[in-house]
């Protein structure tokens, strides 16, 4: 019987074999006759996996820093699906069909899962038809053809839910070999589960209610155990505590898989959740919760996710049989169970799951994709229900129909009078019209700024022409273009204009965008008069994409014949005099080795001529003064970060010509006078610092001058301005984010923070009590989550502004970030000395005692701040 039963399971896992070969083929195919471009979500995560595409070209396995910044690649989103499609294309090469490959490897892990679980609670029969379902649903058909989460989730789900079902099943048995299998299979839950938690964090919606159910068995049979342990023996009491045991490592191994992300990233997991969820909501007109439609939006579509044929055949298949088994069993006067365990357990993970994705805010039919395949399992078990002559005609028939279904939804073979009448909703054809020219608008991007990398502000926002899908093919040619979405926020159109150099406009339909931000700034772009139209595509919907460039770009690369070893400064082009406060256009021309100029940072101090001469009219002049100063600083990477080599890694010993088109900012309380140039270099990777040789060059800070027009402040400029307000606690750090936001869109990669953190560390030598600095140094730490370094700038900051206590507080609050509340509490005493009526120093005090357990004295606090809210 034992062999019978192996062969027959080995059977099993041939024929599985070819419905995985089917699905595969059926899906290739797809990919392989598609032109069509991802959407948003599919081009936002197929730019995640080149990120970890890259890390994986250079690994470097035992550095602590390496591994930091490596899940540091996604900040919001779970990085498991990106680091496996990585893997993938450096095994093959980067691209949108290559990255899809994965979605085979999950679909073998989903078929793989199901058909465990109908084997492990029904039969090989029930696992195989349960299987095939998993590839008809057209729930999982339509996702399955997109670069998605949804999909590697809900095969990992069902694999989590499989290893946690074999080990509650395994409990019947108490012998050696038993124990071992149950040890395996809770250590197979925990890692599936950990990895699941990699994949979105939804997951915890689907195996919340099945993990609580089996961990509160668990307990009450130890509880059972312990007291009648006289009655049932040691044995008993120690396998119980055994099985409490095995689930409580489980959860510890999982933790030890997702704990590294989760622990760097957990505050912008919590920060972006609101966007994700209520803002996406509202913006999509889902039912609020208080609604009837919010709890039934899923039952609704479960016809359509499934399709009517594999929905409708095994309900009635059910409904005969139990029908049928309730006459028998009355007639026979015997009692009978409509639900079985097996039924009853799947019904937990499904009920579960519906009601918590229905508690979600924002519905979407993909968001319960990992519940379709226990329901899947439901209806193979009603599909073997059938019996008589027509049962194996009627299943067979059904499973044909399907499959003609799937055909005629995901190819254009005509036929959608069928699918609408019995599959509708979820047709998905593989596009095969004319091409979209994303690749051109890259191509063209890099032939006119071939030295540069890019950043390319895309107003309208479709599915085929967004920021994502064009940022996508711009990181497919060596990272060397970025697509931003700019113009949604009316404050910040003419910022946005003046801050890039590339655009993107669209006739037509303009996608899911604020309609009156976005009509300034294409006015801008398309009537200003600061930009030229680079080029023009017509698209296969019969509207018009165009490229617009700037008239005189920011920076401009130009190769040299000669060859240089150090930077020079050829030339410095201001106006002779200006007011202070305001910007002030400026036109530096360097020259230098790619290298050089790469790697470069050019600290630039515009000095008072007096603050070296002590003539008599400069004595009198009264430079001296506490409310005064005499100098700015316009430091900066030369071209601004920006200079790439794209496909070209023979530069560095060539030599270039590169002109930066900028402004500068004297500060409002600058002492009138004449102000000439001091130029350092310093070279970010080894350190090297030497000092430049400046052109003579005079500016005129007078008060009396007119302001002359200025492009855009430097991003460096603009950080150590936000930064200044950071002394003054909330007021001043609320604008400090906004503003952030809106800078790092201007700079795609941030690199003007990895700037600010060299240029402010080596100011900060030279100055060592300079508390702006000290500010500034300690915000570019933050905003690049370099926690040590955060604490090490916030520490310095304490001690120059040692009686600010918004200093003790940032201090704190990074100390919390980094989950130590005890250093976070002794951070806020000296702070609380100061001030401790401030209310964000008792909730930060809060919150360390929250974290420290210290519950009642949390209480305590909380309910002070509720007393002087009210």
């Amino acid at each position: 019987m034992v062999k019978s039963d192996r062969k027959k399971q080995w059977k099993g896992l041939i024929v599985l074999g070819i419905i995985w070969l089917f699905g595969a083929i059926c899906d290739r195919i797809w990919f392989a006759i598609d032109r069509s471009v991802p959407a948003w979500d599919q081009a936002e995560y197929l730019r995640g996996t080149l990120n970890y595409w890259q890390a994986f070209q250079n690994p470097q396995w035992f550095d602590g820093e390496w591994w930091t910044s490596f899940w540091q690649l996604s900040t919001k989103v779970p990085p498991f699906t990106y680091i496996v499609a990585g893997i993938v294309q450096n095994i093959v090469t980067p691209g949108p069909d290559q990255a899809t490959i994965v979605n085979l490897f999950f679909s073998a892990i989903l078929l793989a899962s199901v058909y465990g679980l109908g084997v492990e609670l029904f039969s090989v029969e029930v696992g195989l038809w349960a299987a095939a379902l998993c590839q008809l649903l057209p729930g999982l058909y339509r996702f399955r053809l997109d670069f998605l989460l949804d999909y590697p989730l809900t095969a990992i789900v069902t694999l989590s839910f499989y290893c946690l079902t074999v080990w509650r099943n395994s409990r019947t048995a108490e012998t050696q070999r038993t124990q071992r299998r149950e040890w395996f299979w809770a250590a197979a839950f925990g890692v599936s589960f950990g990895i699941a938690l990699l994949v979105k964090q939804t997951a915890i919606f689907f195996l919340l209610m099945p993990l609580l159910w089996v961990g509160v068995d668990a307990v009450r049979s130890l509880i059972k155990s312990f007291r009648l342990r006289d009655k049932l023996g040691n044995s008993q009491l120690l396998y119980s505590l055994a099985r409490v045991g095995q689930l409580a490592g489980a959860l510890l191994l999982s933790i030890l898989i997702f704990g590294p992300w989760y622990r760097i990233n957990w505050l912008l997991i919590l920060t972006s959740g609101k966007r994700a969820t209520v803002d996406s909501a509202i913006a999509e007109g889902d039912p609020a919760l208080n609604t009837l439609d919010a709890w039934t939006f899923y039952w609704k579509d479960l016809p359509y996710v499934i399709s009517w044929p594999l929905l409708l055949v095994p309900i009635v298949g059910f409904i005969l049989y139990f029908a049928n088994s309730i006459i028998k069993k009355l007639d026979d006067n015997l009692e009978f169970n409509l639900v079985t365990s097996p039924v009853k357990w799947l019904a937990i993970f499904w009920i579960s799951s519906y009601l918590l994705c229905s508690l979600n805010i924002n519905k979407d039919t993909r968001y319960v994709m990992p519940y379709l395949p226990i329901f899947a399992l439901f209806l193979a078990y009603g599909l073997t229900l059938w019996k008589g002559r027509w049962a194996r005609h009627i299943r067979w028939g059904t499973i044909g129909l399907s499959i003609l279904l799937m055909l005629l939804n995901i190819y254009p073979l005509g036929g959608s009078w069928l699918t609408q009448f019995l599959s509708p909703r979820f047709q998905h054809y593989a596009y095969m019209g004319d091409g979209w020219p994303h690749r051109n608008v890259i191509a063209e991007i890099i032939k006119t700024e071939p030295y540069l990398r890019s950043n390319l502000g895309v107003l309208p926002s479709t599915p085929d022409i967004n920021q994502h899908n064009l940022n996508y093919y711009g990181s497919l040619n060596n990272f060397q273009v970025h697509g931003r979405q700019v113009g949604t926020r009316n404050k910040f159109v003419s910022q946005d204009a003046r801050s890039l150099s590339w655009f993107v406009t669209k006739t037509g339909d303009q996608g899911s965008i604020p309609s009156e931000a976005q009509s300034k700034i294409v006015k801008i772009v398309e009537q200003g008069g600061n930009f030229q139209l680079q080029k023009s595509w017509v698209l296969p919907d019969r509207t018009n994409l165009n490229l617009y460039h700037s008239r005189i770009p920011p920076v401009t690369v130009k190769p040299l014949k000669e060859s240089l070893t150090r930077i020079k400064l050829n030339q410095v082009t201001v106006t002779e005099k200006t007011p202070p406060g305001v910007p002030v256009p400026i036109t530096y021309n360097w020259s230098g080795s790619w290298q050089q100029l790469k790697s470069g940072l050019v600290l630039l101090t515009w000095k008072n001529v007096c603050s070296e001469d002590f003539s008599p009219q400069c004595q009198e002049g009264g430079l001296k003064s506490s409310l005064r100063t005499d100098k700015w600083l316009h430091d900066r990477a030369i071209a601004m970060g920006n200079l790439h080599p794209g496909k070209n890694t023979s530069l560095d010993n060539e030599s270039f010509e590169v002109i930066e088109r900028t402004a500068m900012l004297p500060p409002a309380n600058i002492l009138p006078g004449i102000y000439t140039l001091e130029a350092t270099y310093l070279n970010r990777e080894t350190g090297e610092a030497y000092r430049i040789s400046v052109p003579p060059i005079k500016l005129n800070i007078d008060p009396t001058a007119k302001p002359t027009p200025a492009p855009e402040l430097d991003l460096i400029t603009q950080l150590r301005n936000l930064a200044a307000k950071l002394p003054e606690g909330r007021k001043g750090l609320e604008p400090v984010f906004d503003e952030v936001g809106r800078i790092n869109m201007y700079d795609p990669i941030q690199d003007y923070l990895v700037q600010a953190d060299r240029i402010l560390n080596y100011r900060l030598q030279k100055e060592p009590q300079n508390v702006e600095w000290a500010y500034a140094f300690a915000l570019a730490k933050v905003l690049q989550k370099d926690v040590k370094g955060a604490i090490a700038a916030l520490e310095r900051v304490t001690k120059l502004d040692s009686q600010n206590p918004y200093a003790y507080a940032y201090l704190a609050f990074v100390h919390l970030y980094n989950w130590h509340p005890k250093l976070a509490a002794e951070a806020l005493q000296p702070a609380l000395a100061i001030n401790p009526n401030i209310q964000e120093l008792q909730a930060l005090n809060g919150v360390a005692a929250l974290m420290q357990g210290n519950f009642v004295r949390a209480w305590q606090i909380l309910q002070q701040l509720e007393i002087k809210v009210d």
